[in-house]
């Protein structure tokens, strides 16, 4: 059985995140959606609201299982019993760091691949920050974001753009 791992921060999941989860699904036996909890980053969701939304928008994909941690990715993979990181890319600029990062890992842990899955060519352009832009300045995120989460996104980008 392949384990694989798919981290992020997913702040908020988009339909670019479901679609790599999906297509990892098919590739692999069983797929962690790891959200990653970064004090660095100061998240516009709470860990529990994107753990919440991840579960509604992967209802249904049974060899899925979404939770937190913290730490290092390989080691969370490698405890959780992963052979795989799947990261998505989205454009050349994502490579370079993605790269650094691959490389990273393996030299910490090189039992554990990575594996790239591009981005679909709809959702090569998204991510959750533009998500973010895109409701502040008022305009419709419905094309972005799962629409079993959209009210709970919208809301939460209005009360953020009340504070800024």
């Amino acid at each position: 059985m392949t384990t694989a791992v798919c981290p992020g921060s997913f702040d908020p999941v988009t339909v670019g995140h479901v679609d790599i989860i999906k297509r990892a699904a098919k590739m692999f036996d069983r797929v962690i959606v790891a959200v990653l909890i970064n004090m660095d980053k100061k998240p516009w969701f709470t860990i529990d609201e994107r753990l919440e939304f991840l579960r509604k928008a992967t209802e249904g994909i049974d060899n899925v299982e979404i939770v937190s941690f913290n730490g290092l990715l390989v080691d969370f993979a490698a405890a959780n019993g992963a052979d795989v990181i799947v990261r998505g890319l989205r454009a050349v600029s994502d490579f370079e760091y993605e790269f650094q990062m691959t490389l990273t890992n393996n030299k910490l842990n090189p039992e554990i691949e990575t594996v790239f899955l591009t981005s679909s060519a709809e959702n090569m352009y998204l991510s959750s920050s533009i998500v973010k832009q895109v409701g502040v300045m008022g305009g419709d995120v419905s094309p972005f974001v799962p629409h079993c989460v959209l009210d709970e996104i919208i809301s939460r980008i209005k009360q953020r753009s009340k504070v800024l």
